[in-house]
């Protein structure tokens, strides 16, 4: 395109007409060039999504915590025609990944850098997921930008039908992809942190430009947007960011016991383990971390780490308190020192928000945060709409957990939040 209209520089006449041509000519291919990378970061094309069940519902009110609103929101989920919405299958996406680019533009992907700074930040992420694939989807959706990485582990025991859409889903996009190797995910077992680490490896040998590993699962969602996690991560200035703290007695016989799978199941074997192969205490945490690309190559090439890897995989739950005793080894790549004045409780980390029902209660006399507006599973809060308003006062980046099957319209209210905060600069752009 460009070089046609230069062409049009051997025809001015006269000489002095000849600059300003290719001003022109210059300006036009300029203008044709961003209203071909505007077709899906465009307001109109990405502005809202198209997937509310109910015009009755104002997002707005509810992110405000206004009851009147809430309590309109669950009545709305007890309607027959709510129950009866048509839910898309992983059938459904394996057929709608056969033409990606009618996929993207239909779920509203962003498919362009929304700022100079983001794209000068790439981010990694590791996805664990077993189930779901709506919400896998729209996860995905409010993290992705083209120049971060995604990683999906698809558990081994997964329907084939779910590992197809999956593979679908990851196939429209260059920076989207399943890992080189699925393990049978077990609850609290070392599976799980295989998962994680074969995602580690994979993101690791894709890219040297990333900045930041962030590990996710199925039934998590962002409470910030990609601008505000990537200046959240810069102002860390190389450290990492999770919760570890001191392991309390009650915790300690996860790790001196030997557990081991059967049936399915991880089970105590009565057996005691020896003491691990570090000098470096054990502390508690999560499975969820924010760390450094330098931190992820540390773990990867480690012998001590792998060491105690290798000591950690017979034990109960390892995932909540691998990382954190990772991150209090001296020599590790933006870790904190062992002291317990550098203990970072869940609510001091920004990895993940989680609403525990033995901790929830009223604020105002101590409790770490107000009861959950869901339902729980194995303690963990379920969010419902009524969570969202005290939630995004909150300084984490992420939050656990969510289901389209529990609060549809709290996905949809925050999701809309979001994409609007994300998307308010480009109105001021001139396209």
């Amino acid at each position: 395109m460009l070089r046609k209209l230069l062409r049009r520089r051997l025809f001015c006449y006269p000489m002095k007409y000849c600059f300003l041509v290719l001003i022109v000519s210059v300006v036009t291919f300029s203008v044709l060039r961003i209203h071909q990378k505007s077709e899906f970061v465009s307001i109109d094309h990405l502005q809202l999504t198209d997937e509310n069940p109910s015009s009755n519902i104002n997002c707005t009110k509810v992110l405000q915590g206004d009851v009147d609103e809430i309590q309109k929101v669950k009545l709305e989920m007890l309607t027959v025609k709510f129950k009866k919405r048509p839910q898309w299958t992983t059938y459904d996406y394996i057929n709608m990944t056969g033409d990606c680019t009618s996929f993207i533009k239909k779920r509203k992907y962003i498919v362009e850098p929304l700022s100079k700074e983001e794209a000068e930040f790439p981010l990694a992420y590791s996805i664990v997921v077993h189930h779901k694939i709506e919400m896998l989807d729209r996860l995905l959706r409010a993290i992705y930008m083209p120049q971060n990485f995604y990683c999906i582990h698809v558990d081994k025991k997964s329907d084939s039908s779910f590992l197809g859409a999956v593979m679908g889903i990851a196939s429209c996009f260059s920076n989207v992809f399943v890992a080189s190797r699925l393990e049978n995910v077990v609850y609290a077992s070392w599976s799980r942190v295989q998962a994680d680490l074969n995602c580690m490896k994979d993101l690791y040998r894709m890219s040297a430009d990333w900045k930041y590993l962030i590990n996710l699962c199925g039934m998590d969602f962002p409470i910030k947007t990609n601008l505000e996690i990537v200046r959240k991560l810069k102002s860390l200035m190389g450290e990492n960011n999770l919760e570890s703290e001191k392991m309390s007695a009650s915790k300690e016989e996860r790790w001196k016991k030997r557990y081991e799978v059967i049936n399915g199941k991880l089970t105590n074997t009565g057996a005691d383990k020896m003491r691990p192969p570090l000098e470096t205490p054990i502390f508690s945490g999560s499975a969820y971390f924010v760390v450094s690309r330098n931190y992820v190559g540390y773990v990867l090439g480690n012998e001590k780490i792998h060491k105690f890897m290798e000591w950690a995989k017979d034990t109960y739950s390892p995932d909540e308190y691998l990382w954190a005793t990772i991150q209090r080894i001296p020599e590790v790549p933006g870790a904190l020192p062992s002291s317990h004045k550098y203990d970072m409780s869940d609510m001091h980390s920004i990895a993940r928000f989680v609403k525990w029902h033995y901790f929830e209660g009223d604020v105002s006399k101590g409790a770490p945060y107000p009861p959950c507006d869901g339902i729980h599973v194995r303690s963990v809060c379920v969010f419902g709409a009524g969570d969202l308003n005290w939630m995004l006062h909150k300084h984490h980046l992420f939050a656990n957990k969510f289901d389209t099957n529990v609060d549809l319209f709290a996905i949809q209210c925050l999701d809309e939040h979001l994409r609007r905060k994300a998307l308010e600069p480009l109105k001021h752009l001139p396209w």
